[in-house]
């Protein structure tokens, strides 16, 4: 008996889940974006880093794996150039707040008058990305890290993502 009510919840989950693949995870117009139901399953967010905002100056430096970019980089596997931006300081975060509202899973977590820090979860199994923008006045560019919490390669998503946000911001 105990055998058969795992096999029907088993078999429960599944068609929801088949249900929810044919038909489409859809959320209400206006909800705030939420990691996907197989991502509340198995969420592999990992721990906020502690090294995140700015620094002498500037953003933390990526770790030696390869699932990190940033525009301090000076090596081939983490180096990503900064946006370039015209106008004010101010009107530089405004649009880059609105290009990072407009994407896919992306949530802004802080902004201050020259950093804005965001969140990306993946679609499927709930990754999180940790991507911050650092406003050098001083060079007329936003400084760029974007770096994955947990594992080793990110198969390319933090440059790819970098680069969709520099295409939209220019």
């Amino acid at each position: 008996m105990k055998g058969t009510g795992l096999k029907l919840i088993a078999i429960c989950i599944s068609l929801l889940l088949a249900a929810g693949c044919y038909f489409g995870f859809s959320e209400p117009v206006g909800a705030e974006t939420a990691p996907p139901l197989v991502a509340g399953m198995f969420s592999l967010a990992g721990k906020r880093p502690t090294n995140l905002g700015v620094k002498d100056g500037g953003l933390a430096p990526c770790p030696n794996s390869p699932n990190c970019v940033s525009s301090y980089s000076t090596d081939e596997t983490h180096k990503i150039e900064a946006l370039a931006y015209e106008g004010t300081r101010d009107e530089a975060l405004v649009k880059l707040k609105a290009v990072i509202e407009n994407m896919d899973n992306a949530k802004i977590i802080t902004q201050n008058q020259d950093y804005l820090y965001a969140e990306f979860t993946s679609s499927l199994m709930g990754f999180v990305d940790d991507v911050e923008f650092y406003v050098n006045e001083d060079k007329g560019l936003i400084e760029v890290r974007s770096a994955s919490r947990l594992g080793e390669s990110d198969l390319g998503v933090n440059r790819q993502r970098i680069e969709a946000i520099r295409k939209k911001f220019s």
